[in-house]
Protein backbone atom coordinates (compact mmCIF):
# COMPACT_ATOMS: atom_id res chain seq x y z
CA UNK A 1 0.00 0.00 0.00
CA UNK A 2 1.45 3.21 -0.72
CA UNK A 3 1.46 5.93 1.87
CA UNK A 4 0.97 10.01 1.20
CA UNK A 5 3.48 12.29 2.76
CA UNK A 6 1.50 14.93 2.58
CA UNK A 7 3.09 18.95 2.67
CA UNK A 8 0.13 20.84 1.64
CA UNK A 9 -3.79 20.55 2.05
CA UNK A 10 -6.08 23.15 1.07
CA UNK A 11 -8.44 22.47 3.54
CA UNK A 12 -11.07 25.93 2.73
CA UNK A 13 -11.03 24.35 -1.06
CA UNK A 14 -11.68 20.97 0.18
CA UNK A 15 -14.33 22.12 2.16
CA UNK A 16 -16.18 24.72 -0.39
CA UNK A 17 -16.36 21.48 -2.98
CA UNK A 18 -17.40 18.56 -0.62
CA UNK A 19 -20.04 20.99 -0.10
CA UNK A 20 -21.34 20.62 -3.12
CA UNK A 21 -20.21 17.00 -3.99
CA UNK A 22 -21.66 15.20 -1.12
CA UNK A 23 -22.91 17.92 2.39
CA UNK A 24 -23.70 14.34 4.30
CA UNK A 25 -19.92 13.55 4.14
CA UNK A 26 -19.15 16.68 5.36
CA UNK A 27 -21.41 16.96 7.94
CA UNK A 28 -20.41 13.24 9.12
CA UNK A 29 -20.25 13.09 12.88
CA UNK A 30 -20.85 10.08 15.12
CA UNK A 31 -23.03 10.97 18.44
CA UNK A 32 -24.21 8.87 21.35
CA UNK A 33 -27.05 9.26 23.87
CA UNK A 34 -26.71 7.76 27.19
CA UNK A 35 -30.26 7.32 29.66
CA UNK A 36 -29.75 6.13 33.23
CA UNK A 37 -32.13 6.25 35.76
CA UNK A 38 -31.01 9.15 37.67
CA UNK A 39 -29.30 11.31 34.84
CA UNK A 40 -29.41 11.76 30.75
CA UNK A 41 -26.10 12.06 29.63
CA UNK A 42 -25.23 12.69 25.88
CA UNK A 43 -22.01 12.88 24.30
CA UNK A 44 -20.25 13.27 20.64
CA UNK A 45 -17.10 11.58 19.57
CA UNK A 46 -15.40 13.22 16.97
CA UNK A 47 -13.41 11.05 14.40
CA UNK A 48 -9.72 11.56 14.58
CA UNK A 49 -8.67 15.52 12.42
CA UNK A 50 -5.54 14.22 10.88
CA UNK A 51 -7.53 11.10 9.02
CA UNK A 52 -10.74 13.00 8.75
CA UNK A 53 -9.06 15.84 6.90
CA UNK A 54 -7.24 13.16 4.43
CA UNK A 55 -10.63 11.14 4.18
CA UNK A 56 -12.50 14.95 3.21
CA UNK A 57 -9.36 15.46 0.97
CA UNK A 58 -9.40 11.79 -0.79
CA UNK A 59 -13.19 11.92 -1.00
CA UNK A 60 -12.96 15.34 -3.41
CA UNK A 61 -9.83 14.41 -5.31
CA UNK A 62 -11.97 10.72 -6.20
CA UNK A 63 -15.04 13.48 -7.60
CA UNK A 64 -12.30 15.37 -9.65
CA UNK A 65 -10.75 12.70 -10.95
CA UNK A 66 -13.75 10.89 -12.19
CA UNK A 67 -16.22 13.90 -13.22
CA UNK A 68 -14.02 17.19 -13.18
CA UNK A 69 -11.95 18.31 -16.51
CA UNK A 70 -8.44 17.13 -15.23
CA UNK A 71 -5.39 17.92 -17.83
CA UNK A 72 -1.74 18.43 -17.19
CA UNK A 73 0.86 20.40 -16.61
CA UNK A 74 1.78 21.09 -20.60
CA UNK A 75 -2.02 20.51 -21.48
CA UNK A 76 -3.66 22.09 -18.35
CA UNK A 77 -7.78 21.42 -17.99
CA UNK A 78 -9.74 23.43 -15.28
CA UNK A 79 -7.52 21.04 -12.55
CA UNK A 80 -4.38 19.72 -13.13
CA UNK A 81 -2.10 16.86 -11.94
CA UNK A 82 1.62 16.79 -11.67
CA UNK A 83 4.51 15.30 -10.69
CA UNK A 84 7.74 17.61 -10.91
CA UNK A 85 10.40 18.60 -8.90
CA UNK A 86 9.51 21.68 -7.31
CA UNK A 87 10.71 24.41 -4.90
CA UNK A 88 8.77 25.70 -2.60
CA UNK A 89 8.20 28.48 0.45
CA UNK A 90 7.16 31.43 1.71
CA UNK A 91 7.93 34.81 -1.33
CA UNK A 92 7.52 37.46 -0.20
CA UNK A 93 4.76 37.38 2.68
CA UNK A 94 4.22 34.81 5.63
CA UNK A 95 0.73 34.17 4.52
CA UNK A 96 1.81 32.81 0.41
CA UNK A 97 3.32 29.74 0.22
CA UNK A 98 4.22 29.17 -3.52
CA UNK A 99 5.40 26.21 -5.61
CA UNK A 100 7.73 26.31 -7.90
CA UNK A 101 8.81 23.68 -11.07
CA UNK A 102 8.55 23.47 -14.56
CA UNK A 103 8.51 20.87 -17.46
CA UNK A 104 10.53 21.19 -20.86
CA UNK A 105 7.08 23.00 -21.97
CA UNK A 106 5.73 24.80 -19.01
CA UNK A 107 6.79 27.12 -16.43
CA UNK A 108 4.48 26.69 -13.20
CA UNK A 109 3.50 28.70 -10.11
CA UNK A 110 1.25 27.36 -7.26
CA UNK A 111 0.50 29.53 -4.68
CA UNK A 112 -2.25 29.06 -1.31
CA UNK A 113 -2.63 29.72 1.55
CA UNK A 114 0.67 29.12 4.49
CA UNK A 115 -1.76 27.80 6.91
CA UNK A 116 -2.66 25.22 4.90
CA UNK A 117 0.79 23.40 4.76
CA UNK A 118 0.59 20.86 7.23
CA UNK A 119 2.38 21.72 11.01
CA UNK A 120 2.06 25.57 9.91
CA UNK A 121 1.06 27.56 13.15
CA UNK A 122 -0.28 30.55 11.77
CA UNK A 123 -3.07 30.89 9.72
CA UNK A 124 -3.31 33.86 6.41
CA UNK A 125 -3.73 37.17 7.11
CA UNK A 126 -3.72 39.00 3.69
CA UNK A 127 -6.27 41.11 2.04
CA UNK A 128 -7.20 38.49 -0.54
CA UNK A 129 -8.02 34.87 -0.20
CA UNK A 130 -4.31 33.51 -0.54
CA UNK A 131 -5.37 30.80 -3.36
CA UNK A 132 -7.15 33.26 -5.53
CA UNK A 133 -4.89 35.50 -8.46
CA UNK A 134 -5.19 38.96 -6.85
CA UNK A 135 -4.20 37.00 -3.16
CA UNK A 136 -0.98 35.19 -4.93
CA UNK A 137 0.39 38.25 -6.63
CA UNK A 138 -0.36 40.47 -3.98
CA UNK A 139 2.03 38.17 -2.14
CA UNK A 140 4.44 37.51 -4.39
CA UNK A 141 5.10 41.31 -5.73
CA UNK A 142 7.38 41.99 -2.47
CA UNK A 143 9.47 39.56 -3.18
CA UNK A 144 10.00 40.38 -7.00
CA UNK A 145 12.57 43.49 -5.71
CA UNK A 146 13.09 46.12 -8.51
CA UNK A 147 11.65 44.00 -11.03
CA UNK A 148 8.17 43.37 -9.32
CA UNK A 149 6.38 45.88 -10.56
CA UNK A 150 7.17 46.05 -13.62
CA UNK A 151 6.30 42.47 -13.54
CA UNK A 152 3.10 42.58 -11.39
CA UNK A 153 1.90 45.47 -13.72
CA UNK A 154 2.33 43.42 -16.89
CA UNK A 155 0.60 40.30 -15.80
CA UNK A 156 0.07 37.92 -13.50
CA UNK A 157 1.55 35.09 -15.68
CA UNK A 158 4.97 37.91 -15.76
CA UNK A 159 5.01 37.55 -11.91
CA UNK A 160 4.69 34.32 -12.33
CA UNK A 161 7.77 33.29 -14.58
CA UNK A 162 9.86 35.87 -12.85
CA UNK A 163 8.82 34.01 -9.12
CA UNK A 164 9.60 30.54 -10.35
CA UNK A 165 12.60 31.66 -11.80
CA UNK A 166 14.23 34.01 -8.42
CA UNK A 167 12.63 31.61 -5.89
CA UNK A 168 15.69 29.42 -4.19
CA UNK A 169 16.11 26.20 -2.28
CA UNK A 170 16.17 22.75 -2.76
CA UNK A 171 14.47 20.81 -5.22
CA UNK A 172 12.02 17.98 -3.78
CA UNK A 173 10.14 15.74 -6.44
CA UNK A 174 6.30 16.19 -5.17
CA UNK A 175 2.92 15.93 -6.62
CA UNK A 176 -0.18 18.02 -6.30
CA UNK A 177 -4.11 18.43 -7.93
CA UNK A 178 -4.37 21.77 -8.39
CA UNK A 179 -7.06 24.52 -10.03
CA UNK A 180 -6.13 26.07 -13.11
CA UNK A 181 -5.56 29.77 -12.62
CA UNK A 182 -4.38 31.15 -15.24
CA UNK A 183 -2.74 29.80 -18.64
CA UNK A 184 -1.05 31.14 -21.61
CA UNK A 185 2.48 31.87 -23.31
CA UNK A 186 5.55 32.93 -21.67
CA UNK A 187 5.64 37.03 -21.50
CA UNK A 188 9.34 36.59 -21.00
CA UNK A 189 10.67 34.20 -24.11
CA UNK A 190 14.08 35.57 -23.99
CA UNK A 191 14.67 33.99 -20.83
CA UNK A 192 13.37 30.53 -21.60
CA UNK A 193 15.07 27.76 -22.04
CA UNK A 194 12.73 26.51 -25.46
CA UNK A 195 11.01 28.28 -27.88
CA UNK A 196 6.74 28.21 -27.22
CA UNK A 197 6.76 27.98 -23.94
CA UNK A 198 3.75 28.49 -21.53
CA UNK A 199 2.93 29.48 -17.94
CA UNK A 200 0.65 28.08 -15.54
CA UNK A 201 -0.46 29.79 -12.44
CA UNK A 202 -2.28 27.48 -9.85
CA UNK A 203 -3.87 26.77 -6.78
CA UNK A 204 -3.69 23.19 -5.35
CA UNK A 205 -5.68 21.08 -3.80
CA UNK A 206 -3.06 18.92 -2.24
CA UNK A 207 0.74 18.72 -2.75
CA UNK A 208 2.57 15.50 -1.79
CA UNK A 209 5.97 14.01 -1.80
CA UNK A 210 6.36 11.92 -4.15
CA UNK A 211 7.96 8.39 -3.81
Amino acid sequence: MSLQYYLYISDAKIDMLLQQIDPGFARKRVSEVGVSLKFISAKRTVEDPGSERVARLERVVRYVDDFCDVGTVDEPGQYVRGRLPMRWGPLGTSYVVYFAGGTERTTVGLGGSSGHVLSAAEKDSGTFAPSTVPGIIQGLAPALGEDGDAAVAASALAATHLASRQLRGAEQEVEFLAKRLLAGPSPYPELDAHEDMTVLLGSPLFVALAD
